[in-house]
């Protein structure tokens, strides 16, 4: 099932901010090691995630479509516990 609300040239651009995004953040965590502000690059990685999932739905890609929702959850766990911290161990 397509939205449709915006046309391909516009989810293809969304797409590529989306993936350079993600290796933005990935790069800076493993340059920065444990100095990387986690919790600025759990909301980054949410909303990439997010970018990434409408493309995947917009595009009826059920593969990329859970790999991206499941990224978002992650995100938001990761948001939680760099705020509140982690319950279990904390």
């Amino acid at each position: 099932m397509k939205l449709k609300l915006l046309k391909e040239s516009v989810v293809k651009w969304m797409e590529h901010i989306g993936v350079v995004m993600r290796v933005i953040a990935f790069g800076t965590l493993s340059i920065m090691g444990p100095d990387t502000p986690f919790l600025a690059m759990w909301i980054w990685n949410t909303i990439d995630a997010a970018i990434l999932t409408y493309a995947a739905w917009e595009r009826d890609n059920k593969a990329y479509l859970i790999l991206n929702i499941f990224w978002m959850i992650v995100g938001f766990v990761g948001i939680y516990t760099s705020i509140f911290g982690n319950g279990i161990t904390h």
